[in-house]
C-alpha cells in the first residue's frame, strides 16, 4: 500500500508580511495513522525539498502526541526534508493521495496543474483521495470526467467561513473554502466550528479542520479496503 502526501510549497500569508505553510497537525497524525496501517508513504510539494511549516501550528498551544513524535522522528523529519517535486510523480506509483492543509495549499495548489491532474487521474483510477481542511481548496480548478467542477453534485466539507473569521484571516486568503465549494456546485456540509467532520463522496474524501485530519486519515484507509 503506497500513498502520496502532497503538501504546499508557499510561504507568503498574503501581503500581512507574516508566513505560512502546511499545519503541522495536519500532516503529522495522518502520516502515523497511515503508516501505522503499513503504508509506505511519499512526501511531495510543488518545488520539492523542504516545505515550509506555517508557524502558527508549531506553537506550543497547537501541538498534538502525534506533532510532538513527528517532531521528534528522524525519519519522519528526513522525509519532509526531501519530498519529491510534483511535476515527477505520477498516479500510476501509488493507491491513494492525501492532501493535508493550511493557509499555503490555497495560493500555490489550488492554481497547480499537476495537482489537478494527479487527483483526476487518481479519482478516474479508482484510487481515493483525501484532504482536510484548507486542502479542499485545491479542488477548485480540478475537473470532473465531462469537464465540469469535479466537486459539482458531491458532498464536501472543507475549513468553514466561520473558523476562518475566528483565526482573522478572511480578508487575507485568496478565497474562502465554503464559499469555493459551494460555488462550484459542491454539498458543502459541516459541523460546529473545530470539531472533527470528515464526508466521503465515492472516493473523494474532505475533512473540516485540524480536528479531521486523524479521522480523515482513517476513513482513506476504509476506502482503500473496498477498491
Amino acid at each position: 500500500m503506497k500513498i502520496l502526501l502532497v503538501l504546499t510549497s508557499h510561504d507568503t500569508l498574503g501581503d500581512t508580511g507574516e508566513k505560512t505553510g502546511f499545519w503541522l497537525e495536519e500532516l503529522a497524525a495522518p502520516y502515523y495513522r497511515l503508516k501505522e496501517a503499513g503504508a509506505e508513504l511519499t512526501l511531495a510539494s510543488p518545488a520539492g525539498g523542504q516545505p515550509p511549516l506555517d508557524p502558527k501550528s508549531d506553537d506550543e498551544s497547537a501541538q498534538t502526541d502525534d506533532t510532538r513524535r513527528f517532531k521528534g522522528d528522524a525519519a519522519a523529519q528526513g522525509a519532509l526534508a526531501n519530498t519529491k517535486k510534483l511535476s515527477e510523480v505520477s498516479t500510476d506509483d501509488y493507491d491513494a493521495i492525501f492532501y493535508p492543509g493550511g493557509h499555503g495549499p490555497l495560493w500555490d495548489l489550488a492554481e497547480d496543474d499537476h495537482s489537478a491532474n494527479l487527483i483526476s487521474s487518481a479519482l478516474n483510477a479508482g484510487k481515493p483521495v483525501a484532504l482536510v481542511c484548507h486542502a479542499p481548496g485545491v479542488l477548485k480548478n480540478v475537473k470532473g470526467k465531462h469537464g465540469e467542477p469535479l466537486v459539482k453534485g458531491r458532498t464536501v466539507t472543507g475549513f468553514t467561513n466561520t473558523e476562518e473569521e475566528a483565526v482573522g484571516l478572511t480578508d487575507v486568503v485568496p478565497f474562502l473554502v465554503e464559499d469555493m465549494l459551494k460555488d462550484k456546485g459542491g454539498n458543502y456540509t459541516k459541523a460546529g466550528d473545530w470539531a472533527s467532520h470528515v464526508v466521503a463522496d465515492g472516493l473523494l474524501i474532505t475533512g473540516q479542520n485540524p480536528a479531521s485530519s486523524s479521522d480523515a486519515a482513517l476513513t482513506l484507509l476504509g476506502k482503500l479496503k473496498t477498491v
